[in-house]
């Protein structure tokens, strides 16, 4: 919003401008040895950036990242930072965190590039950029390099109404979730365990908190993006509703998007390829799961979480291959589109409980993901169970139905394509 008004030298250099206000914003929020630490991680991974290995740079980013993740090496750098306020902890390791994934970035990206090498101060540029830099999302360094640089800075029509409604929208729906954390009490039930044992509908109570967190998700990301589109950038997108996933390979493209582009660009895709065959799959997945938990932090509930849900995702490509074989391939083409939309619906209902079963333990607790999957597979079976299935089947249709009209709108011609393509991973 600045450099526009400074005029041409400004919209030349606002990646300088963005560095500066960023870099002083995090100095006076988090104070100078903070800054120091976040700068000595940038100057140890740009020192391996330029001998242009990418298995260097992996091993120095990851190492790094581990420094922050594991004792007694986080609580020590964490010491170095003086100072105590409430968001302290969040920005400390939200802040180290995703400077160096943007500082992986940035080395792996310079390993690409066939001549010469980015500057220091690229990635400074790149790392100091203050809307991303505590809470995300991340942004690889090779779109960020090339829209924060590009000096022809235009609108679209009406592109600063739909700005100021976004704002206005997530202001509202900020004191709506602020409304439900302190009435609703949707993340306290589940910590009381005597509590949950009482109620009856666990499923529901399942569903919320993952709502919940999408909603929180959503508002975070789409202020953060609000703000970057101002800048003339264009941010990941903020998260899809967990309603309408359920397929295993969708819920990770459509909820972190930033982090979910870098797992895929330099790790998922780059292992995996083109993702059709099963032990190159098993491969990508595994070690896009191992770079996810050591993101999260490592411990017992982050391993049972990447465990289950990498499963998933190798699971959902066997059952695709397997029945992509005959006699299955020649009975789901004798049947129809409409049909096998039906039967593929069943599965994906199932599909969706496990999805959101999985990730309930990440917000909650092993033990209240115990008691949802005892509840809706044993205790309530068959009534609760079957109900939940239906409804949940229903709801799949209809996103099904929604995805095939949108696809129809926006390329009639080939939405045949675009369903199979949809299809392999159903």
């Amino acid at each position: 919003m600045l450099t526009t008004k400074i005029g041409i030298y400004g919209c030349k250099h606002r990646s300088l401008i963005f560095a500066v206000y960023g870099g002083l914003a995090v100095l006076v929020t988090m104070g100078w040895t903070f800054m120091a630490l976040v700068v000595s991680h940038c100057i140890i991974l740009y020192s391996v950036a330029l001998v242009k290995k990418k298995w260097m740079c992996f091993a120095a980013g990851l190492s790094t990242l581990a420094s922050i993740k594991l004792e007694p090496y986080n609580s020590w750098q964490e010491a170095l930072v003086t100072g105590s306020f409430d968001l302290q902890d969040i920005l400390f390791y939200g802040g180290c965190g995703f400077s160096i994934m943007r500082c992986m970035s940035f080395a792996l990206e310079n390993c690409d590039r066939k001549e010469g090498n980015y500057t220091f101060s690229d990635l400074l540029k790149y790392n100091f950029y203050l809307p991303f830099f505590f809470f995300g999302p991340i942004m690889t360094f090779d779109r960020f390099h090339a829209q924060a640089n590009n000096t022809q800075l235009t609108r679209k029509e009406r592109e600063m109404w739909n700005i100021t409604t976004k704002a206005l929208l997530h202001l509202g729906v900020i004191l709506v979730v602020d409304v439900f954390f302190h009435y609703l009490y949707i993340l306290t039930i589940p910590s009381d365990m005597k509590l949950v044992n009482k109620l009856s509908d666990w499923s529901g109570l399942a569903y919320s908190n993952l709502v919940y967190d999408w909603i929180k998700a959503a508002v975070m990301f789409g202020v953060i993006n609000t703000v970057a589109t101002l800048d003339h950038l264009d941010p990941p997108q903020p998260p899809k509703c967990i309603t309408m996933l359920y397929v295993f390979a969708e819920t990770y493209v459509h909820f972190d998007r930033g982090i979910n582009d870098w797992l895929c660009k330099y790790v998922y895709d780059y292992i995996g390829e083109n993702h059709d065959k099963i032990f190159k799959e098993l491969l990508a997945t595994v070690c896009t799961f191992a770079v996810t938990t050591l993101w999260l932090g490592p411990c017992e509930v982050v391993y049972i979480w990447s465990f289950f849900n990498c499963f998933g995702l190798n699971f959902e490509l066997w059952v695709a291959k397997f029945f992509s074989i005959p006699p299955f391939s020649i009975m789901e083409e004798a049947m129809g589109e409409a049909m096998s939309r039906r039967i593929r619906g069943v599965f994906n209902a199932a599909n969706f409980w496990a999805i959101v079963l999985y990730n309930v333990l990440s917000l909650n607790s092993l033990e209240f993901a115990k008691l949802v999957g005892r509840r809706i597979i044993f205790k309530g079976f068959p009534l609760s169970t079957l109900s939940v299935l239906l409804v949940t089947y229903c709801g799949v249709q209809l996103v099904k139905e929604r995805e095939r009209q949108q696809a129809l709108l926006e390329d009639p011609d080939p939405v045949k394509q675009v369903d199979g393509a949809k299809e392999k991973a159903e």
